[in-house]
């Protein structure tokens, strides 16, 4: 096909945060499509977290992306050439496509979807990777119950936002930690939050005391680092502590830095549980209704923020250990 891809691959392992010298540039001829394959016009890409940790050379729950691999990325676009007998050109598709503007996929490791239900982003939201995120780390490892204190942190993202609506959903107390004060306002006046704390302008520890008085029974981390030390400082008895996520860690140069504060885990007979959401693949399904039917009763609301112009990836992915977002990162082709 005499058609130009043009693609961001890794070209070194960052140190920190990432610059421009970590990205190749490439451009080639999109391939046509073999046997089962489709051949996948990109226009929207995800933007998340996880990103960051895929570029590393160590053990994790996947293997890195390699040195002039394309980078890894959750992606929706159209179908424009199939060999695949249940998808056919025109089709819209969600999947692991990847930084660049043409994939090749295999049909089963793609997925379906409707952009007259819901628009593409959202696909890469709420009922995407990071819906599900929320959905299964927060009901099937938190497990809320009516009348608990739930604390989410990175609360007006796209993970944090979804699993902060679903507790309310639940009859829970919901408190949100998120930079700024605009963003409180976010979790609150437009989630439903019950308190938001402005994790930049006050002191963690003390306003946890405050909004939470009875202790905390849930906890959402997606940031790790001292928040998630307040955190612990703070738990009620039999707490359950969800690790989501460490994004105030991802970009450290001199290690982790884990919680000091675990001896809390023994005191108050709480349990501190990880998960990866790939392992409730088989489950997605299930999650994917509940929250359209949430989404579609006015009873959950989902936020993009939408970045445009494919060039801009290096540069539009650092917002997101910015915090310069506020709901979904999605890049527009």
């Amino acid at each position: 096909m005499d058609v130009a891809n043009h693609q961001f691959q890794l070209a070194a392992r960052p140190v920190g945060l990432p610059k421009a010298t970590d990205w190749q540039y490439a451009e080639n001829l999109v391939p046509e499509p073999g046997d089962d394959e489709v051949l996948v016009k990109i226009l929207y890409i995800s933007l998340d977290p996880a990103m960051r940790g895929w570029m590393n050379d160590g053990r994790s729950y996947i293997a890195p992306v390699g040195i002039g691999e394309v980078m890894r990325a959750l992606a929706a676009g159209q179908v424009i050439a199939s060999n695949h007998p249940a998808l056919a050109v025109g089709d819209h598709v969600t999947g692991l496509l990847g930084v660049q503007e043409y994939a090749i996929a295999n049909g089963n490791a793609v997925m379906k979807v409707d952009p007259q239900l819901a628009p593409l982003p959202v696909y890469l939201g709420t009922l995407g990777m990071p819906g599900m995120t929320a959905y299964f780390g927060l009901l099937d490892i938190g497990r809320p119950s009516e009348g608990d204190t739930v604390v989410v942190s990175c609360a007006a993202g796209a993970v944090g936002g979804v699993a902060g609506q679903i507790a309310k959903l639940k009859g829970c107390r919901v408190v949100g930690i998120a930079g700024g004060a605009e963003k409180c306002r976010y979790v609150v006046e437009e989630l439903g939050f019950d308190a938001g704390i402005d994790y930049k302008g006050e002191d963690v520890g003390a306003a946890l005391r405050e909004h939470c008085p009875g202790g905390i029974d849930v906890y959402f981390d997606n940031v790790g680092g001292e928040i998630l030390d307040a955190v612990l400082a703070n738990l009620a008895r039999n707490a359950r502590v969800v690790i989501c996520g460490a994004i105030s860690q991802y970009n450290a140069i001199d290690g982790m830095r884990g919680p000091s504060n675990y001896m809390s885990l023994l005191v108050n007979h709480a349990s501190m549980t990880g998960f990866v959401v790939s392992d409730y693949g088989a489950r997605y399904a299930e999650g994917g209704r509940e929250m359209a039917e949430w989404l579609a009763a006015g009873k959950l609301k989902s936020r993009e923020d939408i970045a445009e112009g494919f060039d801009t990836f290096p540069d539009t992915l650092l917002r997101l250990f910015k915090g310069e977002n506020t709901g979904k990162l999605v890049l527009k082709l």
